[in-house]
């Protein structure tokens, strides 16, 4: 579950559980974590121009346990990166 401050914009919520819903059906073998294979498809589903440089800066960011993979509980960092890339551009890449 995430939590959010107040603050927080729906539109931002609304983007935030789409990067999730993006990056979750990335997980093609269904084990309930992401490979740097499965990150880059999702970078490459955002229409990143770099998407083997953003999945390698995301595990640097998110893979907090240092295993290689990007778990459930790993998710939040990973989407906060992606929004911090995109600068609030990702429901854009994601319409298109």
């Amino acid at each position: 579950m995430v939590f959010f401050k107040k603050s927080v914009s729906p539109s931002l919520l609304a983007e935030h559980e789409h990067i999730l819903s993006l990056f979750k059906g990335c997980d093609v073998n269904k084990d309930g974590k992401l490979s740097k294979d499965e990150v880059k498809e999702g970078f490459r589903r955002l229409q990143s121009r770099f998407p083997r440089f953003r999945a390698q800066r995301a595990f640097k960011v998110a893979d907090k346990n240092g295993d290689g993979f990007i778990s459930e509980a790993e998710l939040d960092e990973l989407v906060d990166y992606v929004l911090d890339c995109y600068e609030g551009s990702v429901a854009l890449r994601l319409t298109k």
